[in-house]
């Protein structure tokens, strides 16, 4: 029994930037489906990094096709997943644009 070549793709400076910015325009509708806008440019692009994790893992589970994939980055499911960890992110820090901190509400 022979094991199989496993082959790695290179990283060029230019596929890195674009994983990034297909990242930071994915975890930005993310913040946006959800409501949360706490951060910013970097703060999208962590959550786009995350959701490109989670949401291909969860899609790997779930046995589901690859819906809309550019570069191989599946952005249906980056958005997903983005969106479910930022959802969970936003329960576990407080709600920011309804006014919700905690366990008491403020006016603004």
């Amino acid at each position: 029994m022979t094991t199989p070549t496993i082959t790695i793709p290179s990283i060029t400076l230019p596929s890195f930037v674009l994983t990034l910015l297909i990242a930071g325009l994915c975890g930005a509708v993310a913040q946006l489906l959800v409501g949360y806008t706490r951060g910013g440019c970097l703060a999208s692009v962590l959550f786009g990094l995350v959701g490109a994790l989670l949401g291909s893992w969860l899609a790997s589970v779930l046995n589901l096709p690859s819906i809309i994939s550019i570069f191989g980055i599946d952005v249906v499911w980056t958005i997903i997943g983005a969106a479910l960890f930022v959802a969970v992110l936003s329960v576990a820090l407080g709600w920011r644009r309804g006014g919700w901190r905690g366990w008491r509400w403020r006016s603004y």
